[in-house]
C-alpha cells in the first residue's frame, strides 16, 4: 500500500477530519537504531537505541505535529500560519505551508539561529522576521499577534501539533515490539516530551502496552528552567534547538515525568559537544548538539547508579547535525589536514595514520 504519511498512516487516531486532504512530505517511519557501539564502552549491560527524527522531511521531529497542525489549518479554512522559533519549527511550518499553498511568517531570535534551520525557512518562502529579544519574547508576540491577525499559530500551544508528534510513540513501540523501559528526550519548549507521554498513554489506555516508559528529560545547564523550578529571563547554551527559558508545555511536561515517576536532569555544553561528535565518530549518527543531550544525559544517569542493569533505553535525537554546520565544523578542525598535491606525501599522511 502506498504509504502518505503520518496522518494516512494513522488517521484513526488523529483529529482530522478528511485524511484524504492531509498536507504531507511523507513524515515519519524514522528509524530506531541500536547504538551497540557506545552500550559497549559501558560497565553495565543495557540496550540503548536512537529515535533518529532528524531523518524527517525537513530534517527535524517538527515535521511530525506540523502535517497534523497545517492539515487541520487548511480544514478551518486558514490562509496564513505564524510561529516563533529557535530554528527548526521555522523549517517545517515553512516547508507545509508552501506544501499547503499558505503563507507563513516566522518570528526568531536575531544572530541566534543556526545557519543550516535560517536557511531552510527562506528558501521555502517564508516571511522571516528577525527580532532583537530571545524566543520567548517571539513566543509571546507571536500569541499576541495571533488574537490580532487571521493567522493560525502553529507553535506547540496549537494542539494539534502534540497529536502529530504523539505518533513516534507509537513508531518506538512498533519497532521495539513492546515499549521501552526508559525513554529520554532533550527539553526546550517542552512539547515533545508531553506529545510522547501522550502517545505511549494512549496505547497503555488501549492495551496496546504492559505499562508506559520512565521519562527522562535533559536540559542544557544555561537553559534549564525545570531544574532552577522557574523560567529563565535569558538563556544561554550552544544548543539552539532548547535555548528556551520559558516553556510552553510547562504543565504537561511535568504531568509526564510525575505520572512516569521521571526525572528533568541537564548537562553542560561541553557534554553535549563531545557527545554530538561521539555519535558521529562511533555510531556514524550526525544530530544536531540539542539532539546529542539525550544519550550525553543518559550516560550520566548510568554512571550516577540511576539505570537499572538490562535497561530497555530509547533516546530521541530530534534534528539533523545538518541544521547546524558551523557547529559542526568547529568541533572538526582537527580533521583536517592541508598538504601539496603530490602522491608522495598523500601517502606518506595516510600511511602515518593507519
Amino acid at each position: 500500500m502506498e504509504y502518505l504519511g503520518l496522518i494516512d498512516r494513522y488517521q484513526e487516531r488523529l483529529p482530522i477530519d478528511d485524511p484524504a486532504s492531509a498536507i504531507s512530505l511523507f513524515e515519519g517511519r524514522t528509524p530506531l537504531l541500536p547504538l551497540n557501539n557506545i552500550a559497549k564502552t559501558l560497565a553495565m549491560p543495557v540496550k540503548i537505541y536512537a529515535k533518529y527524527e532528524g531523518l524527517n522531511p525537513t530534517g527535524s521531529f517538527k515535521d511530525r505535529g506540523m502535517t497534523v497542525a497545517v492539515t487541520k489549518a487548511v480544514e478551518l479554512g486558514s490562509t496564513a500560519i505564524i510561529c516563533a522559533s529557535t530554528g527548526n519549527t521555522s523549517a517545517s511550518a515553512a516547508a507545509y505551508a508552501a506544501r499547503a499553498g499558505l503563507k507563513a511568517f516566522v518570528l526568531i531570535p536575531q544572530g541566534k539561529i543556526a545557519m543550516g534551520k535560517l536557511a531552510q525557512a527562506m528558501m521555502h518562502g517564508a516571511t522571516v522576521i528577525q527580532i532583537e529579544g530571545n524566543f520567548d519574547d517571539g513566543m509571546q508576540l507571536v500569541k499576541e499577534i495571533g488574537d490580532r491577525a487571521p493567522v493560525t499559530i502553529v507553535n506547540s500551544i496549537n494542539p494539534y501539533r502534540l497529536q502529530g508528534q504523539k505518533t513516534a510513540a507509537f513508531e518506538v513501540v512498533e519497532q521495539l515490539g513492546s515499549e521501552p523501559d526508559i525513554h529520554c528526550l532533550p527539553v526546550g519548549n517542552a512539547g515533545n516530551i508531553s506529545a510522547y507521554w501522550m502517545g505511549y498513554s494512549e496505547y497503555f489506555n488501549d492495551n496496546l502496552i504492559q505499562r508506559r516508559p520512565v521519562m527522562l528529560g535533559f536540559q542544557a545547564e544555561g537553559a534549564a528552567p525545570f531544574l532552577k523550578g522557574e523560567p529563565i529571563s535569558n538563556p544561554e547554551t550552544v544548543a539552539t534547538a532548547i535555548r528556551i527559558g520559558n516553556p510552553q508545555s510547562w504543565d504537561l511536561a511535568q504531568q509526564a515525568i510525575d505520572e512516569s515517576q521521571g526525572r528533568f536532569a541537564m548537562c553542560t555544553d561541553e557534554e553535549i559537544l563531545a557527545m554530538q561528535k561521539r555519535l558521529a565518530d562511533e555510531e556514524g549518527i550526525f544530530c544536531e548538539p540539542a539532539s546529542a543531550i539525550s544519550v550525553a544525559g543518559l550516560l550520566k544517569e548510568i554512571a550516577a547508579n540511576r539505570i537499572p542493569e538490562n535497561s530497555c533505553v530509547v533516546c530521541t535525537l530530534t534534528g539533523h547535525g545538518l541544521k547546524d554546520p558551523n557547529i559542526a565544523i568547529s568541533q572538526s578542525e582537527k580533521s583536517q589536514q592541508t598538504i601539496n598535491a603530490k602522491l608522495n606525501e598523500v601517502e606518506e599522511l595516510i600511511l602515518s595514520m593507519c
